[in-house]
C-alpha cells in the first residue's frame, strides 16, 4: 500500500510541475517527494502505536529537507509539496487528496491545547507559499489560498482567501464586492477586497505631507 502510495506521489509530481523531467530526476531532487515518503513510512508505525522511531525518521527527514510533518499527521493521496523549504504540518493535521502545498506553510496550532488543534485540509485546495492556517479549522473542498495569508477561521468550499487575516475573496470564482465605503471622494461605491484602502499606507503617507510640511515652515524660518 505505501509502494503504491509513492508511486502515485511521483506522477502527481510529473502532472503538476512543468520542471520535472525524468522519473530519475523527481527522485533524486525533489524534497517534496523525500518527505512524503519518510512520513509515509512513520504515520504507518505511528499508526501501531510506536512513538519514538517514527519521530526520528520525521526528524531526519526534516534535517534532509527542510520540510516537518509529524508522524501522526493524515495525508491523503495526490499530495504535491514544490519546493518545500519550511513547511511544517502538525501532528492532528489532516490533508485531503490532490492538495499542493508550497514553501513556507503552515499548518499549526494556536496554543497548547490539547486533542485536535491542527486544521483539517479539503480535497483539491491549492496553499500559497508562506500560508500560515492555524487551529483545528476547517478548509473546505476547491479551496484557493493565497501566499502570505494568515487563516484561523473555517472556509467554505470552491472560495479563494487572501490577506492577514485571511478573507473570502471570491465564490466559485466570482469575486466577492464588499460593503458599501464612504470616502470624502467617494460615496456608495462597491470596491473589491482588492482595491480596498490600505489603513497603514494611507497614514504614511499623510505623515510624509507633514514631515514635508514642517521642513518647508523650517526652512521659510531659517531664510
Amino acid at each position: 500500500m505505501v509502494l503504491g502510495q509513492i508511486k502515485q506521489d511521483i506522477n502527481v509530481i510529473f502532472e503538476r510541475d512543468p520542471a520535472a523531467k525524468t522519473i530519475v530526476e523527481v527522485i533524486l531532487c525533489y524534497p517534496g517527494l523525500h518527505a512524503l515518503i519518510a512520513h509515509r513510512l512513520a504515520h504507518c508505525l505511528y499508526k501501531r502505536n510506536m512513538v519514538l522511531i517514527p519521530r526520528l525518521i520525521s526528524q531526519t527527514s526534516r534535517f534532509f529537507t527542510g520540510i516537518e510533518i509529524h508522524p501522526g499527521a493524515k495525508i491523503g493521496q495526490g499530495l504535491f509539496i514544490d519546493h518545500g523549504m519550511g513547511v511544517v504540518i502538525g501532528e492532528t493535521a489532516e490533508v485531503g487528496d490532490n492538495v499542493t502545498i508550497y514553501q513556507g506553510v503552515t499548518l499549526g496550532g494556536t496554543g497548547k491545547e490539547k486533542g485536535k488543534r491542527h486544521p483539517t485540509v479539503g480535497n483539491n485546495v491549492f496553499i500559497g507559499s508562506g500560508a500560515k492556517i492555524l487551529g483545528s479549522i476547517k478548509i473546505g473542498d476547491n479551496v484557493k489560498i493565497g501566499a502570505g495569508s494568515v487563516v484561523t477561521k473555517p472556509v467554505p468550499s470552491n472560495t479563494t482567501v487572501v490577506g492577514v487575516p485571511g478573507k473570502v475573496v471570491s465564490r466559485h470564482g466570482v469575486p466577492i464586492k464588499e460593503l458599501h465605503v464612504v470616502t470624502k471622494s467617494v460615496c456608495n461605491k462597491e470596491i473589491r477586497a482588492e482595491e480596498m484602502p490600505d489603513p497603514v499606507q494611507e497614514m504614511l503617507q499623510i505623515l510624509m505631507e507633514r514631515i514635508n510640511y514642517l521642513e518647508k515652515k523650517l526652512g521659510e524660518k531659517e531664510s
